[in-house]
C-alpha cells in the first residue's frame, strides 16, 4: 500500500498506509487526523479538504477538474499547490506523496 505523509496544522506529522482507488481525504478521515473536516464525504462540493500538494508529488494526480478549480478560488489559503483532497485518489505510484493540510478548513 502507498505510504501518505501528512503535515497537519498542530505542527504533528503522520505516515498512513492507504489503499489504491482510495483518497488522500479518505486516509485522513479514516485515520481520525485532524484538519481534513471533509464536510461533502468527499463530492467535490464544499472545499473543506483543501490541501497543499508538494512539489515532487503534483504530476502522480489527475489535473483538476472545473469543478475543482471553481471552489478553490474561494478557498482561504489557495496556493498554486492546492487541491481538493477528496480528488487526489492513490494509485501505485502514489508512495511518498506529502500533502500539508492549512489550519483554515472547515
Amino acid at each position: 500500500m502507498p505510504k501518505v505523509t501528512y503535515a497537519l496544522p498542530d505542527g504533528s506529522v503522520h505516515e498512513i498506509n492507504i489503499p489504491c482507488g482510495q483518497s488522500v481525504m479518505d486516509g485522513s478521515v479514516r485515520n481520525n487526523l485532524l484538519g481534513i473536516v471533509a464536510e461533502c464525504g468527499g463530492s467535490c462540493s464544499c472545499a473543506t479538504c483543501h490541501v497543499y500538494v508538494s512539489e515532487g508529488s503534483q504530476a502522480l494526480f489527475d489535473e483538476a477538474s472545473d469543478e475543482e478549480r471553481e471552489l478553490l478560488e474561494f478557498t482561504e489559503g489557495v496556493q498554486p499547490n492546492s487541491r481538493l483532497s477528496c480528488q487526489l485518489i492513490i494509485t501505485d505510484d502514489c508512495d511518498g506523496v506529502r500533502v500539508t493540510v492549512p489550519g483554515t478548513n472547515g
